[in-house]
């Protein structure tokens, strides 16, 4: 009888999950694919090589070679995979890769992953603002507190220059297995979610938790988003988080908290570990966005609950004047 219920929850979860599985792949990829075959023009068109130029001077001020513009910029517009490859072409060493690597690991993916957060009810120039501001704060601070000899070199890897019809090619055939990827990942994560809330294993999650949530200035309601954010990215575990949010696990004011979460900290394995292997310590570029994440969503919520005493006093004024 019990492996009976446990077959009919399964086929359950299966059954509610493939049609949400196929809206969200379906509506991650109509912003993915147009997204970076516009990057592919930019970066073809050299758009990408102007702006950082003109932000040279303000890397130069947190102590980084001006080049460095040119890797962040790679970086919010492309992906961390980028940005490597530009970081060891670039033949940056020491101490500049754990800072870029930081700072690229807060602002990154920019087109794409503001949607998500945007999807869950947080401001698109606010979000934006926030990832900006964090890279450059962290980053300065990593520049005041890191030893001189932290690192001596990265791995070198030269990127040669490609006509646009190799750069198309490629796009395609990442496109190809970007599309699978996203689909087969989503569809796997929705049914997933979904056994765990038939079999009551995301309460159990929540309880486990509730005293990391309860540091980080967290819901207690957004402990499983939370964990998708962090293992899997925003990207690819943004159908989860939409779902929470539609189905109401999650309210709005939830997820606008926890996206100034992980907008600063999210992808804390395999990002980490990209940079691992060129030789950036792992503690430097974990431990510090976290710290920050922490410390953004406890001013966001000192934020929310000044406003609300404003509105309060605002509305008392007003009944005093109508009396």
């Amino acid at each position: 009888m019990k492996a009976q219920i446990v077959g009919d929850l399964l086929k359950q979860a299966v059954r509610e999950s493939l049609p949400k599985a196929f809206a969200s792949s379906k509506w991650l990829l109509s912003i993915m694919l147009p997204v970076s075959f516009v990057v592919l023009l930019l970066n073809y068109s050299g758009v990408l090589a102007a702006i950082s130029s003109c932000l040279t001077p303000a890397f130069e001020l947190i102590g980084l070679p001006g080049e460095s513009a040119f890797v962040l910029i790679t970086s919010i517009f492309t992906n961390i995979y980028t940005a490597i490859a530009v970081i060891t072409s670039l033949e940056l060493h020491g101490r500049v890769v754990t800072i870029l690597a930081v700072m690229c690991l807060v602002s990154h993916g920019f087109m794409i992953e503001t949607t998500v957060l945007k999807k869950t009810g947080s401001s698109v120039i606010r979000m934006i603002l926030l990832r900006l501001i964090s890279s450059f704060v962290i980053g300065a601070s990593l520049n005041y507190f890191l030893p001189i000899d932290i690192l001596n070199t990265v791995s070198e890897i030269h990127l040669e220059s490609q006509t646009f019809w190799v750069m198309f090619s490629n796009w395609l055939e990442a496109s190809l297995i970007l599309t699978i990827k996203v689909i087969v990942l989503i569809t796997v994560l929705m049914i997933f979610q979904k056994i765990l809330e038939l079999f009551g294993i995301i309460k159990w999650i929540s309880r486990g938790l509730k005293p990391l949530q309860v540091v980080m200035g967290l819901p207690t309601r957004t402990s499983f988003s939370w964990i998708v954010a962090n293992t899997l990215g925003l990207a690819y575990g943004s159908a989860i988080i939409m779902e929470q949010v539609e189905s109401g696990q999650m309210s709005m004011a939830d997820a606008d908290l926890l996206n100034h979460h992980i907008a600063i900290s999210h992808s804390e394995l395999e990002d980490p570990l990209l940079f691992a292997a060129i030789g950036v310590p792992l503690v430097w570029i974990i431990i510090p966005r976290v710290i920050w994440a922490i410390i953004v969503v406890w001013m966001r919520r000192l934020e929310l609950e000044i406003r609300k005493k404003i509105d309060l006093r605002g509305k008392d004024v007003v009944s005093v004047m109508r009396s």
